[in-house]
C-alpha cells in the first residue's frame, strides 16, 4: 500500500509533466523548467516514501518474527 509520500510524488510528476507540456506549447521556457523540476522533485518524493514503507515493513516483519 502506497504511503502520503509516494502519492503525493506522483501528482507532483504529473502536474510537472503538465507544467511541461503546457511551456512547450506556449514557448515558456521558465513554465517548461518549472515543470521539470517538479517531476524531478516529485520522483524523489516518491522514492523516499517507498524507503519509509520499506523500512515500516522490515520493523513490522521483525516484530511478528519476534512475538512468535
Amino acid at each position: 500500500m502506497w504511503n502520503k509520500d509516494e502519492v503525493q510524488g506522483k501528482v507532483d510528476q504529473v502536474t510537472g509533466k503538465i507544467k511541461e507540456k503546457v511551456g512547450e506549447l506556449k514557448n515558456d521556457e521558465q513554465l517548461r523548467e518549472e515543470g521539470q523540476d517538479d517531476q524531478a522533485a516529485g520522483k524523489v518524493e516518491e522514492a523516499v516514501g517507498a524507503g519509509r514503507r520499506k523500512v515500516g515493513e522490515a520493523i513490522k516483519d521483525l516484530g511478528n518474527k519476534i512475538g512468535q
